[in-house]
């Protein structure tokens, strides 16, 4: 009986570890959502969660062309703002 409850202990600990594994690799997918902002005196389109712009425009629908390019090919959404930052448009390519 002594040896059943040690090979408990160590299943349970197995179990405990292989719960934390699953639940540290479950972090959020980065989506490729596309959006087109306002930049300097242009317009530009970025990745949603990156700082760093992917293209530079002189007009929003260069932009939006550019934008639907990449969400198309990643089965993505293009959000489109205005000028002023608020969101204008939702487009979803899914």
């Amino acid at each position: 009986m002594p040896n059943k409850t040690k090979s408990n202990f160590w299943l349970d600990l197995l179990t405990q570890f292989v719960d934390l594994f699953l639940k540290s690799t479950n972090k959020r997918k980065r989506t490729w959502h596309q959006h087109v902002v306002p930049y300097e005196d242009r317009w530009a389109v970025r990745r949603e969660g990156n700082k760093r712009i992917t293209s530079k425009h002189k007009y929003q629908d260069t932009a939006i062309r550019k934008a639907k390019r990449i969400a198309k090919k990643h089965k993505a959404d293009v959000i489109i703002h205005r000028q002023d930052g608020t969101i204008r448009d939702r487009i979803n390519f899914d």
